[in-house]
């Protein structure tokens, strides 16, 4: 249906791919493997007709094919979910839906019901109880993920780019989108998938592309290969990630929470945290796990100081009662959160690694108390760069020109250079590759060691099971069990994010 020839593109000089040749088969699911900054989302924009500069030739359908634009491409029947959300804020969903689409009545007016209609249709076939008129800036990412989803459905596309698809909603979401991929494949339908969770590949793909530094370097069936032989065609080696081992020492509270309740700012009588008390202890891993809309954002952000009007209870932090009035106060308390959106919450984009690092202790790197003493900013700069081993050509380097995972390790970056005494990780490892996942395991490891307390919410089970020294499980707003870590099962787990006790 699709074939890249020979697929080379440059960025400054720097080689994005290198000599591409893939095949996408219809009525398939194409996976396309490889760890972040192999290029897979580069190779997904030529095809989707975001870049249009490149070496090389596009087939498709057996005719050779330039797109000039992402309509080009969509009108050729091509249609792209991205990684990194493309929707505007402050428009509905329908909106966002139909922008650039719009449907018109007969005598040239937006013909607003009708569009309603076919995005309410949208939303029911992905199980969204959502009203098209929402703004999508009042969404979770979750929610934006799947209306993501919709846009391409509604395109009605032969070939459906999905680049990390299930990497922020829930179980039961991502079970929903694969009985509506099987459907598509049964119409014939293209889909090129691309996933760093192994394990739901092999449930949903028919054929694998490993790609690793620009190339390709495999490909083939996936009831052929197994788990370890991807993992290594991916990097080249082998890499393991266990599940945590938990000490049975117990050390001091570091972090303690009673009775913490959050309001609905929509519906203030309705509360979206009820009465959530927990003790963090120093040294200690906690696992945060609900399905979505179980109010795991809302309580780190909440920890973080971002709703002061509308929560109550007590946080102490040392058995000391500490007020966040915003989240200033977290960070001079110790506490620091690494978001769940890290593009737009958590970095300046357009800026480049040495600023986004050094941005948390500015004060710190002042000469003469007005001066930013860049020797100072280029040595921290390039500290942890080497002790997170981010991927980048130099400091100067844009962050928006950074793959995933190495943008992640920039906020996690910022983060550490503030000496926190509370880590709170939302959805630390998004998008993130197999091999730069177990990089941040260990660093989140080696934190809890030398003191931090973390908390670390995650849609993953494994990553949940892997990490942590207790499992906390929420549901609707509260927390419903408190498991430690080597009693912790899925199954457990699930019965309590799902039934609440």
């Amino acid at each position: 249906m699709l074939v890249a020839k020979n697929i080379t593109k440059r960025f400054s000089g720097v080689t994005a791919l290198d000599n591409i040749c893939m095949e996408l088969y219809p009525g398939k699911v194409n996976a396309i493997i490889g760890e972040n900054g192999a290029g897979k989302s580069t190779l997904m924009k030529i095809f989707s007709g975001v870049h249009t500069q490149y070496e090389g030739e596009i087939i498709l359908n057996e005719k050779p094919v330039h797109f000039s634009s992402t309509k080009d491409a969509e009108a050729s029947g091509i249609a792209i979910i991205h990684q990194e959300l493309n929707l505007v804020p402050y428009l509905s969903i329908t909106e966002n839906i139909f922008l650039g689409s719009e449907l018109v009545n007969r005598w040239g007016i937006l013909d607003k019901k009708k569009m309603q209609e076919k995005t309410k249709q949208l939303l029911k076939r992905l199980n969204l109880d959502i009203d098209p008129d929402t703004k999508i800036s009042s969404l979770k990412v979750g929610q934006q993920q799947l209306i993501e989803i919709a846009k391409a459905f509604h395109v009605d596309a032969a070939i459906i780019i999905m680049d990390e698809p299930t990497s922020a909603i829930s179980d039961k979401e991502v079970e929903n989108l694969f009985s509506i991929i099987t459907e598509l494949k049964t119409q014939g339908k293209t889909i090129a998938y691309i996933s760093h969770k192994l394990n739901e590949l092999f449930q949903i793909a028919d054929r694998f592309i490993v790609m690793r530094d620009g190339s390709t370097v495999n490909s083939g069936d996936m009831k052929n290969t197994n788990h370890d032989e991807l993992i290594q065609m991916m990097t080249g080696r082998k890499i393991l990630i266990q599940r945590h081992e938990s000490t049975s020492e117990k050390s001091k509270e570091l972090l303690q929470l009673k009775s913490i309740c959050l309001k609905n700012a929509a519906n203030r009588s309705d509360n979206i945290l009820h009465n959530i008390s927990l003790t963090l202890h120093s040294a200690e891993i906690i696992g945060i796990y609900g399905l979505m809309g179980a109010g795991r954002t809302e309580l780190m952000e909440t920890i973080f100081g971002l709703h002061p009007k509308l929560s109550s209870g007590e946080i102490k932090i040392n058995d000391k009662p500490i007020r966040l009035k915003s989240p200033s106060d977290a960070i001079n308390a110790g506490i620091v959160l690494v978001p769940e959106d890290r593009k737009l919450q958590g970095l300046s984009i357009s800026q480049s690694v040495r600023p986004n690092i050094s941005i948390t202790i500015l004060k710190q790197l002042e000469h003469w108390g007005t001066m930013l003493n860049k020797k100072k900013e280029m040595e921290l700069s390039k500290q942890y760069i080497q002790q997170l081993a981010i991927k980048t050509s130099s400091t100067e380097t844009i962050v928006k020109n950074l793959s995933g995972g190495n943008q992640q390790k920039i906020v996690l970056a910022k983060w550490l250079a503030k000496k926190p005494k509370v880590l709170l990780l939302d959805e630390p490892t998004r998008g993130i590759d197999v091999n730069a996942k177990s990089e941040i395991y260990k660093l989140i490891k080696q934190l809890a060691a030398e003191g931090m307390g973390i908390i670390v919410v995650s849609s993953e089970l494994p990553e949940i099971l892997a990490l942590s020294d207790r499992v906390l499980v929420m549901c609707e707003g509260e927390l419903t069990a408190d498991i430690p870590a080597n009693k912790a099962t899925e199954a457990g787990i699930l019965k309590y994010a799902i039934h609440k006790n």
